[in-house]
């Protein structure tokens, strides 16, 4: 399991009707504040202020191609040379890091080959590292050093 540790939430919040929306700052477009969401917003909050990883370097909810299904990634970080470093998908807070959650990572690993991948549910980290064809699991995320 990977430690991760939020700096404070500094997000712009507003209501609509029954709605929170949440100012999205890579996108630069309102959201509605569902949980996955916040664990996706504090996710990044936590790559950019506590681990320096460039914003400009990091997409979110892109589409896909998993041989004809369409799918959309959570959050993909890309080094320096603009190529996938590592791919993370968010889960809810009460949602429990499961096999399943791994699976679903791991398809879009096929389209989108990393070094790095991470599952997130805001409580608990789980990431794992591929060289060649092994895949072990980290202790603590990659850290950014202009890959």
């Amino acid at each position: 399991m990977i430690p991760v540790v939020y700096p404070e939430a500094q997000f712009k919040t507003k209501q609509e009707g029954q709605k929170t929306l949440v100012f999205e700052a890579i996108r630069k477009t309102w959201l509605v504040l569902t949980q996955e969401e916040w664990v996706r917003q504090n996710f990044v909050h936590y790559m950019i202020k506590e681990l320096a990883y460039p914003s400009t370097l990091i997409a979110l909810e892109k589409e896909i191609y998993l041989g004809e299904l369409k799918k959309r990634f959570d959050i993909l970080v890309y080094d320096s040379r603009h190529q996938p470093w590592m791919l993370i998908e968010c889960k809810a807070p009460d949602i429990a890091l499961s096999e399943n959650a791994v699976h679903q990572v791991l398809r879009y690993h096929i389209t989108l080959p990393v070094p790095f991948i991470i599952i997130t549910n805001g409580h608990t980290t789980y990431g794992w590292e591929k060289k060649s064809t092994e895949i072990t699991e980290m202790m603590a995320m990659p850290v950014w050093k202009d890959c």
